[in-house]
């Protein structure tokens, strides 16, 4: 194997162009509707649909627009959650399981008709699925959850071995193969969808960090480190795995994982339709190419310590990656051009924590999202945006915080 020689842990997402957000820092304390913490993908997938509502807006972020956890995610945007459906109704019901995973296909169809309408340049591309037999479920286990997926009205095609290598090129003891899902720009899509929030009156404020939380009857008052205070009616906690002490839950833990980007491959190097794969595993191996022929590929997911023990793994979990890339796909060059870690919030079940902190009904907290960011923070978005506009979110219990959850008065 040759020798890596890696840039400086930069996401290949921010080595292509995107859109300029306007953005400042306070100069004077305000008032809005509506405060958002986080310019991330959550932060401004809700801006827009609150905007999109009527709602004033003010968002804020220690760093600034889609930078943060955003930029590390390798954008794999797909209906299938972590936990196999044949598992999950195992932990939670089947009634349970099935409707989560059916509020996931919805979201990912929600998300691609809102990206069409608003007409957001984020090269967004439909592609296949392969879910690929690992150490979680393979065999007849494997061919079971495609069973189980069809009996509940999602796509679910299982392909043998000998299917898997004719159709695929892959060598491995068969797939589940499905449809639906797409892969985006995660720095074009969350910079455009701030963009439309912006056009409907949002503000910006960055670099703004929130240090304390104050409640009111009817308000929240959130004071910077700045000095500067924003009173709103309600408060959106879109930090991503960076929690704040304000909220917190037994249910949540935070995991390390690592990505990279290859050098553009030739056209006839790639794998037929160029379907984003994942594994049946734990930790999985996931797969999926750019829009010229980058292939990205991330795993060897582990428990979270701090940034600089994550960071310092690079070259180490780097090569292992590399050597699984290499094994899978053996057609293609996978030595990286690019290589980065990243970090992200989890939960037992696989399903995002959503909706008001417990006894705190204007704080919204939005977090655990596993290997499903940009899902999920559609789902996020659209069960704040029902509770704001008093509507019931028939799936909201599927990702309510456990009554565990407590409030205190600082933030982390």
């Amino acid at each position: 194997m040759r020798k890596l020689d890696l840039r400086s842990g930069k996401p290949v997402w921010q080595a292509y162009r995107s859109p300029a957000i306007a953005h400042s820092t306070l100069t004077r304390s305000l008032t809005t509707d509506v405060l958002i913490v986080g310019t991330g993908i959550t932060g401004a997938m809700t801006a827009e649909l609150l905007s999109e509502d009527g709602h004033e807006v003010i968002l804020v972020d220690r760093r600034g627009a889609a930078l943060g956890s955003t930029p590390a995610t390798t954008a794999l945007v797909q209906h299938e959650i972590d936990v196999p459906l044949s598992k999950l109704q195992k932990a939670i019901g089947a009634e349970k399981a099935f409707r989560a995973w059916r509020r996931s296909k919805l979201a990912v169809a929600n998300l691609r008709g809102q990206i069409e309408s608003l007409e957001i340049a984020c090269r967004m591309t439909d592609r296949q699925t392969l879910y690929l037999a690992g150490n979680v479920l393979s065999g007849n286990k494997l061919r079971d959850e495609a069973d189980v997926r069809a009996s509940a009205g999602l796509p679910a095609q299982y392909l043998t071995a000998s299917e898997l290598a004719k159709r695929f090129g892959i060598d491995r003891d068969g797939a589940i193969l499905s449809t639906g899902n797409f892969v985006v720009d995660p720095v074009k899509l969350t910079k455009g969808l701030l963009l439309q929030a912006q056009r409907r009156g949002a503000q910006l404020f960055a670099p703004e960090e929130a240090s304390a939380i104050k409640f009111h009857k009817s308000s929240i008052e959130i004071t910077m480190r700045s000095g500067h205070r924003i009173e709103a009616g309600h408060v959106i906690l879109a930090t991503g795995y960076e929690l704040m002490d304000v909220v917190h839950t037994d249910r949540h833990d935070i995991i390390s994982t690592w990505a990279i980007a290859t050098k553009r491959q030739p056209k006839d190097r790639l794998w037929p339709g160029e379907a984003m794969i994942w594994e049946a595993s734990d930790p999985y191996l996931y797969v999926r190419t750019t829009h010229d022929g980058r292939v990205i590929c991330g795993g060897e997911d582990e428990d979270f310590q701090d940034e600089q023990t994550r960071d310092k793994l690079l070259a180490k979990k780097t090569q292992r990656i590399v050597d699984k890339l290499s094994k899978l796909l053996p057609g293609i060059d996978p030595m990286p051009e690019f290589a980065w870690a990243g970090s992200f919030g989890t939960t037992p079940t696989g399903l995002p924590l959503i909706g008001p902190v417990h006894r705190r009904p204007r704080l919204f907290s939005l977090m655990g999202y596993g290997g499903n960011g940009i899902t999920y923070a559609r789902i996020a978005a659209e069960v704040v945006r029902n509770k704001l506009a008093g509507r019931e979110d028939s799936d909201a219990d599927l990702y309510a915080l456990s009554n565990r959850v407590t409030s205190q008065t600082s933030f982390h």
